[in-house]
């Protein structure tokens, strides 16, 4: 990799707002933008668990098309608009990554773009020398 990689998902918001699904730099760094339980284009139905095992499955995906998948994951960040949702978003996260053990942020924020979203997260990634 000799240069920025700019990786789109066809996402309904990355034409509106102006911006990458994925980042992939040449030291190695993916960093992915953040997702939500946007699954072809609609909101996926479902709590706090199946949002954020839907939005970390958008940015896996983001990932897959530069190579990567979780066990190169360095660090997540959860954004939820509830305190009462941490565990059920922590569980997901432990299934995801509990062998890669990445840096981890866990964040209540007012709100998102659509209000019937309560999770979304960042990834970022790293290829490695031996990647």
């Amino acid at each position: 990799m000799s240069e920025v990689r700019k990786i789109s998902s066809g996402g309904p918001w990355e034409e509106t707002v102006g911006y990458s699904r994925a980042v992939a730099l040449p030291n190695g760094l993916v960093l992915v933008s953040g997702c939500t339980s946007v699954v072809g284009g609609q909101i996926a139905a479902g709590g706090p668990y199946e949002q954020a095992m839907n939005s970390f499955q958008v940015a896996l995906d983001a990932l897959a098309q530069v190579g990567l998948g979780a066990e190169h994951v360095v660090r997540t960040r959860m954004y939820i608009t509830h305190a009462r949702d941490v565990d059920e978003v922590g569980r997901a996260h432990k299934e995801l990554f509990d062998a890669v053990r990445p840096a981890a942020s866990m964040i209540i924020v007012s709100g998102f773009i659509d209000p019937s979203l309560v999770v979304e997260v960042e990834v970022e990634a790293y290829r490695g020398e031996t990647a």
